[in-house]
């Protein structure tokens, strides 16, 4: 085809595309951060909508007549594309969730910085641990299924034939159920740990009066606290190796209740 003289029915199809791949592009985690400019960001929603046009195409969807039409069209890409983010960033909102709680514990909840990935506050155990779990989800090739869930998502959701089905509810609200789940697996050593070394400096300011408890709580917490976060980092690689190697299910299983073909 030529690409000045587009028809109007194959420029409607690459909107919707450019929609559903952008849509999830800008809210990925690590796609989707600020860090990354929005220059490329939008050159690789470009590349990979003019891409995948081809293969939305040959689905043949049939576009109802009306402009009307054509932005109920463009909102369910759109709820498609952070439907299938959402799908990934509540995984890494669980690591974040064990280093808030590790932080919690260890004190240093007081001390925050801001995330670049986010452009909001965050501990720095929750930090570390969110930077650790993107670095590992690449090296698992985690990229790649979301590359290919792409491509097959217009085979399993023509454009524009999203379905929202009560088991695809029931399924967000099990992923969200298991994001604090998760989090707290993740968290329990060192939570565990850090309160019984808090119970056994309360004995101590109980029978030995004299021992300045504050001044030695604070360095002895912090040790347990990170040689104890070191064994989580652990944890949280098999974590996100499970995940990286079931998440390409979870995404052709989220598409196929929203194409109408999954119960």
């Amino acid at each position: 085809m030529e690409i000045l003289n587009i028809p109007t029915a194959e420029f409607r199809i690459f909107v919707l595309v450019l929609l559903r791949v952008s849509t999830l592009l800008f809210l990925f985690p690590f796609f989707g951060s600020p860090v990354v400019p929005v220059r490329v960001k939008t050159a690789l929603s470009l590349v990979l909508a003019f891409t995948l046009w081809p293969v939305a195409a040959k689905t043949n969807p049939v576009f109802p007549p009306g402009t009307v039409s054509l932005f109920i069209y463009a909102g369910a890409e759109l709820v498609l594309g952070i439907s299938l983010a959402l799908s990934a960033r509540l995984f890494f909102a669980a690591v974040q969730l064990a280093g808030g709680i590790i932080s919690f514990q260890m004190g240093f909840s007081m001390i925050s910085t801001i995330d670049p990935q986010s452009g909001a506050p965050m501990t720095i155990m929750s930090q570390v641990g969110y930077l650790v779990a993107t670095l590992l989800f690449l090296a698992f090739d985690g990229h790649h299924v979301i590359l290919t869930a792409l491509a097959d998502s217009f085979y399993l959701v023509k454009p524009g034939g999203l379905f929202l089905t009560e088991s695809l509810w029931k399924t967000m609200e099990t992923l969200i159920s298991a994001m604090f789940t998760l989090g707290i697996r993740m968290a329990a050593p060192p939570m565990v740990a850090l309160f019984f070394t808090s119970c056994a400096f309360g004995m101590c300011a109980r029978f030995v009066p004299q021992m300045n408890v504050l001044v030695l709580a604070f360095p002895v917490k912090i040790a347990v606290g990170l040689a104890l976060f070191g064994l989580t980092l652990q944890v949280i690689y098999i974590m996100v190796g499970r995940f990286a190697a079931e998440y390409s299910a979870l995404l052709t299983h989220m598409m196929q209740m929203m194409g109408g073909t999954g119960g």
